[in-house]
């Protein structure tokens, strides 16, 4: 588990290297209205592409060695359905962006993104059964490599044609070597011997995990629309800035330990064992990230001047907030994976749910005061839910927490 979490760790850190070059590149290039058509054509791309999350590939690492097989089988097909109706969603949105709010390019730009699940399919069984069998090195370079080649492409894009285009089609482009390099990673191919499963076998990943997907989805994009909304451009922009530098690679970290610690646990046949990975997995997280969360927070008023300029000096209150919500977002990680290896994802959307209301509820009502007391309020919310659930999921046996449960 510790080579995949370095595997996933060192991938990301290499593409946010490459991106900042990008990032760079393109605000040399380009202008507001290019990257504010893009980012709008990016944002709602990644908001359909949470439909394509419905858990099928979270049914094939839970599989029993018997029945893997026949689960493929069938997961072969639903991915081909799925992903032809995901594209046929996303050009419906794209024909209203551009006919419906008078955006055309935007329009077209989503459109021709919906390209991308013409690639996907292919490649989605055998990227899961790599994951199943513990590849983790593997499938995190597999997205490194197609994160990096995507930054290269568009900055090369950016410089020999400055549009937003530029900023688009490197994602479609991409596409088809991640299809070719999870192809490679763990060849895998329908056997006509063997019968595929029935369908009532993935039913139960598919309204749980969509569900979670799709607050972690909303918590990710409707926290800026919040602020824009209600406290302005301006301050929206001082937001963006602190969250990223807040919770950045915190996120980074975050993400990895949930991608590497699921597999691992769905391996785990007997449920006690399970519970005990699951507890010593996440309390030694803890007790790295912690530490790292507890600097980032106590020296952001040194750090930020110093790295990001004077200009931002002032924004050194809201990053120090901010880098406190990775506690509880960690917590959201290890309590989902465990959840999932359970075959509870119900549960995990239940709780997802929560929180997304709560640090949602609490970042609209302190933006009623000032941006500190918004970003105090996102992070409290976030807290008041997921420290106790993650309490209950950590140690089930405890007796405060069972008394609890009777109680209730």
């Amino acid at each position: 588990m510790l080579r995949g979490f370095a595997g996933y760790a060192s991938a990301e850190l290499a593409n946010r290297v490459v991106r900042l070059g990008a990032i760079l590149v393109i605000a040399r290039h380009t202008d507001a209205a290019m990257l504010g058509t893009a980012a709008l054509a990016l944002s709602l791309f990644e908001l359909v592409r949470v439909l394509a999350n419905v858990g099928i590939g979270q049914r094939i690492i839970v599989a029993t060695a018997e029945e893997l097989e026949a689960i493929c089988k069938t997961a072969s097909r639903l991915f081909q359905a799925l992903c032809a109706a995901v594209a046929a969603v996303q050009l419906g949105v794209a024909a209203i962006l551009a006919w419906g709010f008078g955006l055309p390019e935007a329009g077209a730009m989503l459109a021709v993104l919906a390209a991308v699940y013409a690639f996907m399919p292919a490649g989605l069984v055998q990227i899961h059964l790599a994951m199943r069998e513990g590849k983790l090195g593997a499938t995190a370079r597999i997205a490194a490599t197609q994160a990096i080649l995507d930054h290269v492409l568009t900055m090369a894009l950016v410089i020999i044609w400055p549009s937003a285009w530029a900023i688009i089609l490197p994602k479609l482009l991409t596409a088809p070597v991640w299809t070719v390099l999870a192809r490679r990673a763990r060849p895998w191919a329908k056997s006509a011997a063997v019968a595929g499963a029935p369908m009532p076998e993935f039913r139960a990943f598919f309204g749980g995990v969509l569900g979670s997907e799709a607050m972690i989805a909303l918590r990710g994009q409707a926290d800026k629309l919040i602020i824009g909304a209600l406290m302005g451009v301006k301050t929206l922009g001082v937001y963006y800035f602190a969250f990223g530098a807040g919770l950045g690679i915190a996120q980074s970290l975050v993400t990895a330990f949930g991608i590497v610690l699921f597999p691992n646990l769905a391996s785990i046949a007997d449920a006690q064992l399970r519970s005990a990975r699951l507890r010593q997995a996440t309390l030694a997280g803890l007790a790295c990230l912690i530490p790292f969360a507890g600097l980032q927070a106590v020296a952001a008023h040194l750090y930020v001047p110093l790295v990001f300029g004077e200009h931002w000096a002032h924004a050194a209150p809201y990053v120090a907030l901010l880098a406190l919500s990775a506690i509880p977002l960690f917590l959201a990680a290890a309590v989902g994976a465990g959840l999932r290896a359970d075959r509870r994802p119900g549960a995990e959307a239940a709780i997802s749910c929560a929180a997304t209301v709560a640090a949602l509820g609490g970042l609209a009502l302190g933006s009623q005061f000032s941006l500190a007391a918004a970003c105090a309020g996102y992070a409290l919310g976030l807290a008041i839910v997921l420290l106790p659930a993650g309490a209950r999921i950590l140690f089930p046996s405890s007796p405060i927490l069972t008394f609890n449960r009777k109680a209730a």
